[in-house]
């Protein structure tokens, strides 16, 4: 296919996308399957691929979200059941205030965000949404959706997300220096986000049965006398029996983010041994995620004179909930990458590369239409890192302006996440937003952040010294 046939592929494929999802409404885990195939068999894809194509990256997106989901509605259901994000909910709102309880989440984003992946980050904080959620009677979008439009401006700016870290290796810049640059952007950015955009979160938000029923899950189960449910009452008795504390739930949401802080700092830092190896295991993100399930089993179930058998049964029904959100999220990664295996992000590149815009804006402007073309953050940065490396390594830029460029690129990897993202799908689902909600706030704002970043970007680019 001709480069313009590619671009009208990829961008017809998001619409009927959208048409399939929000007027016919089809499911979308069936409707990114249909539109998958049918991307694949226009572009050329032979028949005998198709099958690797669509479930090959299935696969590679489920084994990558499947455990952290899975481990984290664990550790949610045992924090939501034993009352404690209930009690670190009434905490901050006696503390800050019930309106300004959204901003205390985005501030413990922030810093639960440098070190751990976006959708580890989403899924650990959840249990804190749905408690503030109950507390103040609010629907859970106007707490997690700032929230996750913060975990993403870092996920997308900072190393070591992937992203960032693979943009710095391609321009040959250090990882210091985006740090150096990217962390009071990325602070400053977050800020502002959440004043600019809180006339978007004013608006109503709906609450999808599936979610409504996560969110009064405990409540549920404390009045519901089936014999299924007896688990989830013993659970709580015990509990009210045995109050958790406010620092029981702060340290169950800390040890994975510690855990994988000291593996990022002993892999770059210390020298090979028992040691190093240990705390690199341990700060592997779903290693971290297990033995937080398992101290969470320990502190808030056994300790409380649960046995074994009930915690284990109280664990075991987080999981049908998950099936959903792994089963689109997967669909997701199957659509993006058909997207890129067709070649539509080259065929923008080249576009794009030819029209001569400024270096700084082109970096900010394909990256952002990588995005919105393929979907995740990671793909689009290192397919435009890709494109313009050689163009401009011929440049000569310093470290600064060379961090500069790749802070541009970020910028534009968080604009836009929509239906062909996989935290698209992650944020709506456990907010408890339609796909129509979904791209009116978090869409929207992800775009406000993306602007904001690139403002700052261009504002240190032209202030700093070349």
């Amino acid at each position: 296919m001709t480069s313009l046939a590619l671009i009208l592929t990829g961008t017809g494929s998001i619409a009927v996308l959208l048409l399939l999802i929000l007027r016919l409404r089809l499911h979308p885990f069936v409707a990114l399957l249909v539109v998958a195939i049918g991307v694949a068999l226009l572009t050329g894809m032979p028949v005998a691929k198709l099958t690797d194509a669509i479930q090959g990256s299935m696969g590679r997106t489920m084994g990558h979200i499947a455990i952290i989901v899975a481990l984290g509605a664990m550790i949610g259901r045992m924090i939501d059941l034993s009352g404690g994000a209930a009690v670190v909910a009434d905490g901050l709102v006696r503390r800050v205030g019930a309106a300004h309880v959204p901003l205390a989440l985005v501030i413990a984003a922030f810093g639960v965000g440098i070190p751990v992946f976006f959708e580890v980050g989403v899924i650990m904080l959840m249990p804190l949404v749905y408690g503030m959620a109950r507390q103040t009677g609010r629907a859970p979008a106007i707490f997690g959706i700032p929230m996750a439009v913060t975990m993403l401006t870092v996920h997308a700016l900072l190393p070591p997300h992937p992203g960032a870290v693979a943009v710095a290796g391609a321009l040959g810049v250090g990882a210091g220096r985006m740090l150096l640059l990217g962390l009071p952007l990325a602070a400053v950015v977050t800020l502002l986000t959440y004043v600019v955009t809180r006339p978007i979160m004013a608006q109503p938000f709906g609450c999808t049965p599936d979610i409504r029923a996560v969110v009064d899950e405990a409540r549920t189960a404390a009045h519901n006398h089936d014999a299924a449910d007896e688990p989830a009452r013993s659970f709580m008795q015990a509990c009210q029996r045995n109050p958790v504390s406010g620092m029981e739930i702060v340290s169950v949401i800390a040890v994975p983010v510690v855990l994988m802080v000291a593996g990022t700092l002993a892999g770059d830092l210390m020298s090979p041994g028992r040691l190093r190896s240990v705390l690199v295991f341990a700060g592997i993100p779903f290693v971290a995620l297990g033995l937080d399930v398992l101290l969470c089993a320990w502190l808030l179930g056994l300790r409380r004179g649960m046995v074994l058998a009930t915690v284990s049964d109280v664990v075991a029904a987080a999981l049908p909930g998950t099936a959903i959100i792994i089963l689109i999220t997967g669909a997701g990664g199957a659509f993006a990458q058909v997207l890129v295996g067709s070649g539509v992000g080259d065929a923008l590149g080249g576009l794009l590369a030819a029209t001569g815009l400024p270096l700084l804006v082109l970096a900010f402007v394909l990256t952002m239409i990588l995005r919105v073309a393929q979907g995740p953050t990671t793909v689009a940065l290192m397919t435009t890192a890709g494109i313009l490396g050689p163009m401009i390594g011929r440049m000569n830029l310093d470290q600064t302006h060379l961090a500069l460029v790749a802070l541009a690129m970020g910028a534009g990897g968080m604009a836009l996440s929509h239906v062909n993202d996989a935290g698209f799908w992650i944020v709506t689902r456990l907010c408890g937003v339609s796909v129509r909600e979904g791209l009116q706030s978090w869409s929207l704002m992800t775009l406000v952040a993306a602007l904001l970043a690139f403002a700052g970007v261009a504002t240190l680019w032209g202030v700093l010294p070349a």
